[in-house]
């Protein structure tokens, strides 16, 4: 299994408990799983794209199958090779600009809000897994940042994380980043891996994380443009 492969599994799994989420099906190039999110109802993350782009092909018919809303993830170093390969099959690609990271949580900036504000956080078992929340509050009971990481295997998953509007430039997200890194550590966790998004990759280098490869997003043109 090369590096790439092995790092979009134990992603997955992360993902997957940070989102309650049922255990995805391995099929192949791929992994299945019934995500149940906002517009993504089934989602295939892509395996090969560097080692069989012709994989792609394979997994759009899969994709184009479904009776449900679905969405081809895939994560590669070569974006204009699986780009390309990803038309020529028939999807559109909806998303170009998030990128697949990793980080040494030993390391990782912390830092604590100040008043008005104040830092919860949280940890969950499921299973042999964990789920940890951190969530900073104004002392409006307004929640003014939040995220999520979900703790499996050897790895800590990052995901949504996100400050409100209104609460904004005010450092909220690296002290929610900063907590989950802590959390992971104290569950016996060392490594941090996430997907950013093109707001949030900038936040995650300014933090030491490192990009690993682009992630592609790609649906059937009828779910990208829906009548």
């Amino acid at each position: 299994m090369s590096d790439l492969r092995d790092l979009i599994v134990r992603w997955q799994r992360g993902w997957g408990v940070a989102r309650a989420l049922p255990l995805a099906e391995d099929v192949g190039g791929a992994l299945r799983v019934r995500c149940m999110q906002p517009g993504r109802d089934i989602e295939y993350v892509a395996l090969d794209a560097d080692e069989d782009p012709a994989s792609l092909g394979t997994l759009a018919e899969l994709v184009a199958g479904e009776d449900a809303v679905t969405w081809l993830t895939v994560p590669t170093t070569d974006p204009a090779r699986a780009s390309s390969a990803l038309a020529a099959a028939g999807l559109i690609v909806l998303k170009h600009s998030e990128l697949l990271m990793t980080a040494d949580l030993r390391g990782h900036p912390r830092s604590v809000p100040v008043a008005p504000y104040r830092l919860l956080t949280q940890v969950d078992a499921h299973g042999g897994d964990s789920v940890v929340t951190a969530t900073v509050w104004h002392e409006s009971d307004e929640v003014g940042a939040r995220g999520t990481m979900g703790v499996a295997g050897t790895d800590a998953v990052a995901d949504r994380i996100e400050t409100m509007p209104a609460h904004r430039r005010k450092g909220l997200a690296t002290a929610v980043m900063g907590a989950l890194a802590r959390a992971a550590i104290e569950e016996g966790v060392e490594r941090g891996v996430l997907i950013a998004s093109e707001d949030g990759r900038r936040l995650y280098k300014t933090l030491g994380w490192q990009p690993v490869a682009e992630v592609l997003i790609a649906t059937t043109p009828g779910n990208a443009y829906p009548s």
